[in-house]
């Protein structure tokens, strides 16, 4: 049989999951999203395109099942660990990869929450805890943040990547080297 290399074209199921098991990411049907709040209608991943392991054309990162994707083995679309583990792999083949939180999305970083005192934002804004926005810094760059804590004074956001310090471990099956 032949076995996928550098540069192949291949179609790949991921079930990423956290060390407590919670399932982040699935392309399996089995691990299809039944819960009509899991955000799937909002993009809640997160990611720029990062290497996270989403095909960003389909999933939104809430975990909800999208069917295998396809990637090319070296172009850099997913985590080079999971690229790595492909090679040599048969249609058909499950391997494992765990990837330390510091090779993930780094460590979570306290210095990336911030709370903001209310005279400080838009009267227009009122968000809930665990809401996604995009704010703008003073050097009028956009970057992604959650809602962490809201009251009448100040609002806390958290512009940590929603995996970071998270070790991620990934089952990736070869479906077929196209």
């Amino acid at each position: 049989m032949t076995q996928a290399k550098q540069g192949d074209k291949v179609r790949i199921d991921l079930v990423g999951t956290l060390d407590d098991g919670t399932v982040f990411q699935s392309t399996l049907a089995s691990d299809a999203c039944d819960d009509d709040d899991c955000g799937c209608d909002d993009d809640g991943c997160g990611c720029d395109d990062d290497g996270c392991g989403h095909d960003h054309a389909d999933d939104e990162g809430c975990g909800c099942a999208t069917g295998p994707i396809e990637v090319q083995i070296g172009s850099g679309e997913i985590f080079p660990q999971i690229e790595q583990a492909l090679i040599g792999m048969v249609p058909g083949e499950t391997r494992s990869v765990t990837i330390a939180a510091a090779e993930a999305f780094g460590a979570y970083d306290e210095e990336n929450v911030v709370t903001i005192p209310r005279t400080q934002l838009p009267d227009d804004l009122h968000p809930e805890v665990g809401e996604e926005l995009v704010l703008t810094g003073d050097d009028d760059e956009a970057f992604g943040v959650t809602v962490t804590e809201v009251n009448a004074e100040s609002i806390t956001f958290d512009s940590n990547h929603p995996l970071a310090g998270e070790d991620l471990t990934f089952d990736i099956t070869l479906r077929e080297i196209v």
